[in-house]
């Protein structure tokens, strides 16, 4: 009798509450969620059919078992080294963690255990983050060789520049609340706690018109990224076109009248 042959098991995995919150978990603990060719392959697929979702409201992204994300699977980076491997992998990466920045829904990272080079930059490309008090984190390839140049895109528009350099040139790990203090996560709280302090920030956000989100955190990243002048032409764009939109045509007269908001849909 033939032994059926095992179905892969998915790299990441899915679920989703009736609020349209979806919650992406990394699901290969036996290596440290590391961002191999397969789980990149997969986080890519799941974000781009969030992007076309406009039931969806916020994404979660966790990690299964005792890490975050330990990084890029440096195994697999060197069974076959070559430059053009190298350049695919490393734009792949990039392709990811852009495609967290232009999702029109908050991106919300849960941390616990470690998360380094790319697992750390995957936390700083998520608009936010949740990390339990034992989480660590670290820019680590320069211990290895490799200084962690697209880690550091992220990592320097999270922190100031002189902490990112350092944790750069140093690889050495920063705690949750050296995290926190940073600006690399928003809230720190015990291990057992941490879901509970997610869904309190999870709360606060998906009672909000979601075209108003997705016009706001549009303009954040255009505007973040160029001068004053300029940022404050797309930000005033950006305000004149959600004032035309209805939620936010309620949200002022619900003001003016002194009631609550009805929100549209």
């Amino acid at each position: 009798m033939t032994t059926p042959t095992p179905l892969p098991t998915p790299f990441v995995l899915t679920s989703r509450d009736p609020r349209g919150v979806v919650t992406l978990t990394l699901d290969r603990p036996q290596s440290f969620n590391a961002l191999s060719e397969g789980m990149l392959t997969a986080l890519q697929a799941e974000f781009d059919a969030i992007a076309g979702d406009d039931s969806a409201r916020l994404v979660i992204v966790a990690g299964a078992g005792k890490a975050f994300c330990a990084g890029h699977d440096l195994k697999q980076m060197r069974a076959a080294p070559s430059l053009g491997y190298y350049e695919r992998l490393f734009a792949q990466c990039s392709r990811l963690m852009l495609a967290i920045q232009r999702l029109p829904v908050p991106v919300i990272a849960r941390v616990q255990g470690i998360a380094t080079a790319a697992g750390c930059q995957l936390v700083a490309a998520c608009d936010l983050a949740v990390a339990a008090s034992d989480a660590r984190f670290a820019v680590s390839g320069v211990n290895y060789g490799l200084f962690c140049s697209t880690p550091s895109v992220a990592l320097a528009r999270n922190l100031l520049r002189k902490q990112a350099m350092e944790m750069l040139l140093t690889g050495d790990f920063i705690s949750a609340e050296q995290a926190c203090e940073r600006g690399l996560v928003n809230r720190v709280a015990a291990p057992g706690q941490l879901d509970a302090e997610v869904e309190a920030l999870v709360a606060r956000i998906v009672t909000k018109p979601r075209t108003a989100i997705a016009m706001g955190k549009a303009q954040f990243y255009q505007q973040i990224e160029v001068g004053t002048e300029a940022a404050y032409a797309v930000a005033g764009a950006a305000m004149a076109c959600n004032m035309m939109d209805e939620a936010a045509l309620e949200g002022v007269q619900a003001f003016v009248e002194k009631r609550s908001p009805r929100w549209p849909g």
